[in-house]
């Protein structure tokens, strides 16, 4: 390998920005290449040696302090499943079987506990694999307490509760537990279903663990115990290698944040919970979410998370059922077993960019937790994070509406021939969390006048003139309807007497802007002549659309078009319903 790379002559930096600015024709280096991510963090087109300097992580393998590697020496990670029945036999009953087929842990969601029997019957023939309680309260982990003392597991048992609700009781529970029991968890995964970005996920979990570990040593408990009684759970998002940094990056502050506490650095280890997100599911094209938890999993994976949940793909719209849990399960199967990914920790070690971008985030984070502790806490700074949260959470749901976020199926390459009614009914769960929300609640609108009039409206896309324009912007405004269900058909006219011929509920004139106002006019002029009251639509915004609104073209469809609003307009216009 060395005397292959000997024949290609080394690069300099230089080099290399030499060619780009000759590529580039004089234009900004940093305005065409350079990527400012949401985080705050300038993204460049390459990265060489030159841009790890001083970062002393480095040198740190898999299973050594500061953990950015990961906490463990293999890439080896536990396929999580949730289990969401109520009553302990059943929920019992699906552990098993999800045992059976490849899980490594069990979650259990909303089982109901009424005492230790329960509880025993829930666990039942589980053997010593780890296991999870979600939404749990004071009176669950009591019960878990009272169970360990008497039955020990031989397994790691954890739970959800929020040490911030009564920090006497966590600091009591702590003292009474044994050292396999995790009684609470920080959920970062809430901040970032609310629109956080990746350094306020996990700057503000960073946040609320150092409040943790500073109440817990006012109370008077061991620090070394108080750290080993918390975990962090991270909902995983489609970016890619921000995910993946977003892991390490957390790692390693909370292992420099614990010892800075006096905490020996074998305790240190952060223990991460992933779940992919549930933010950009999708009711239509729902088989598009197991491709979003897929690439989901893998950043978690190769962020070094020590449990994985993947959702299955139609838990938006109801319960998952028998095969698409198969199938979440079996994602996670097939890139341990099949992928290989669990044979090597932290893959991404020594990648310019990803290491990069680690400490990018890492530095911002530390700066976020130093900000919050000058504001006195986590918890005294709840309304400010509360108001980020708001804010990122509005911003993410403009991107998704405004489609500068693309969300596949939902507001952008829409299959407007699908129908969901038959699994969804005639509502929606109005979910928050979900940004597609506004645009499939559109085309259910769609779906019930089909339902309640038999027949769909007919939309015709007129190319005319210009056909490179036509083309494009037929095949704009194609998609655009279909994110409401309005399936568009397409045809080619010479002239506008063709066009005012034509069959159809509404016209979208599609051509290039010069050439609008004479043919809008003409248009419109023949309609009128043969009393035509079918609605004209132009596929673009000229600089003549106060002519043409003023000649009777009633709306315009462009890039700057407010999808949900313009949408819920033509559906009026078509007699489409609420």
């Amino acid at each position: 390998m060395e005397n292959l790379l000997s024949e290609f002559p080394a690069a300099s930096t230089e080099t290399w920005e030499r060619a780009i600015a000759e590529d580039l024709k004089g234009a900004e280096h940093s305005r065409k290449l350079m990527w400012r991510s949401p985080e705050g963090i300038d993204v460049k087109a390459y990265y060489r040696a030159e841009d790890l300097a001083g970062m002393e992580f480095l040198a740190a393998a898999p299973g050594e302090f500061p953990y950015v590697r990961s906490t463990r020496a293999s890439g080896a990670w536990r396929i999580c499943e949730h289990v969401d029945s109520v009553d302990p036999e059943e929920a019992n009953g699906a552990a098993r079987c999800a045992l059976e087929g490849g899980a490594e842990e069990i979650a259990f969601e909303f089982a109901a506990l009424a005492n230790v029997s329960d509880l025993g019957i829930l666990l039942a023939n589980l053997g010593e694999i780890p296991v999870r309680f979600e939404h749990v309260t004071g009176a669950t982990v009591r019960l878990l307490l009272e169970r360990l003392r008497r039955r020990p597991m031989g397994a790691m048992i954890s739970a959800d509760l929020d040490w911030g609700a009564d920090p006497a009781f966590s600091a009591d529970a702590i003292a009474n537990a044994p050292l396999d029991f995790v009684p609470f968890t920080i959920r970062a995964d809430r901040f970032g279903e609310s629109g956080a970005t990746a350094v306020e996920e996990v700057g503000f979990a960073l946040a609320s663990g150092v409040d943790f570990l500073a109440q817990m040593q006012e109370l008077g408990i061991s620090l070394d115990r108080a750290a080993a009684a918390v975990a962090v759970s991270f909902a995983i998002g489609p970016e890619y290698f921000m995910q993946i940094a977003k892991l390490r990056a957390f790692r390693m502050v909370w292992a420099q944040a614990v010892e800075s506490f006096g905490v020996a650095r074998e305790i240190a280890k952060a223990r991460i919970y992933a779940r992919t997100s549930h933010w950009n599911r999708t009711v239509y094209d729902p088989h598009v979410n197991m491709l979003r938890a897929t690439t989901e999993a893998m950043s978690a994976v190769l962020g070094g998370a020590d449990s994985i949940y993947v959702a299955p793909f139609d838990d938006c719209y109801k319960a998952g059922d028998k095969a698409s849990r198969r199938l979440a399960r079996n994602a996670q199967i097939i890139l341990k077993q099949e992928a290989y990914l669990a044979r090597v920790a932290d893959p991404g070690g020594g990648s310019y960019y990803l290491e990069a971008l680690t400490h990018s985030i890492a530095e911002k984070a530390w700066k976020q937790l130093q900000d919050i502790e000058d504001a006195g806490g986590f918890r005294k700074a709840a309304d400010r994070i509360a108001q980020t949260l708001e804010l990122r959470r509005a911003a993410q749901q403009k991107s998704v509406i405004t489609r500068s976020r693309v969300l596949i199926g939902a507001n952008r390459f829409a299959n407007a021939a699908e129908r969901a009614y038959d699994r969804v009914g005639s509502r929606l769960i109005h979910d928050p969390d979900r940004a597609a929300l506004p645009f499939e609640e559109l085309r259910l609108r769609t779906e019930r006048h089909e339902r309640e009039t038999g027949r769909m409206p007919r939309i015709l896309l007129a190319e005319i003139g210009d056909a490179k324009m036509r083309a494009a912007r037929s095949g704009f405004v194609a998609d655009f309807l279909a994110c409401a269900g309005l399936a568009a058909y397409i045809e080619r006219f010479e002239t506008p007497r063709q066009i005012a011929s034509a069959d159809a509920d509404m016209i979208v004139l599609c051509s290039s802007d010069p050439e609008y106002l004479v043919i809008g006019r003409d248009l419109i002029a023949e309609m009128q002549s043969r009393g035509s009251r079918t609605p004209v639509l132009i596929a673009g915004n000229p600089e003549t659309s106060e002519q043409l609104r003023a000649a009777g073209i009633a709306e315009f469809i462009h890039f700057r078009s407010n999808p949900i609003e313009l949408l819920t307009k033509l559906q009026q216009i078509l007699g489409i319903g609420g």
